[in-house]
């Protein structure tokens, strides 16, 4: 990894949702990964590396408006930037 990737990594805390004051638009189109405990992690919502935690999709349920469940899981949090192709 070079020594720009190193110090160009995503923000504290990002959602996907578009309600959400921590949408940032920019950033999601640079493709963030996400490690949560060590794993990779496709299904999150939002995450909040200070305070170690994820909100994750429940693929199987939806809330009264018909949007996925969302559940917040607790742990080691780890935000990059994927390279690209």
């Amino acid at each position: 990894m070079s020594e720009d990737q190193n110090t160009d990594v995503p923000p504290n805390q990002l959602s996907i949702d578009p309600r959400s004051p921590f949408y940032n638009e920019e950033v999601l189109l640079r493709d963030v990964g996400i490690r949560f405990n060590g794993a990779e992690k496709t299904n999150v919502h939002e995450y909040n590396v200070e305070e170690g935690w994820v909100r994750v999709e429940v693929p199987t349920a939806k809330d009264r408006r018909g949007n996925p469940m969302v559940v917040k899981l607790n742990g080691t949090v780890e935000p990059y930037y994927r390279p690209a192709e």
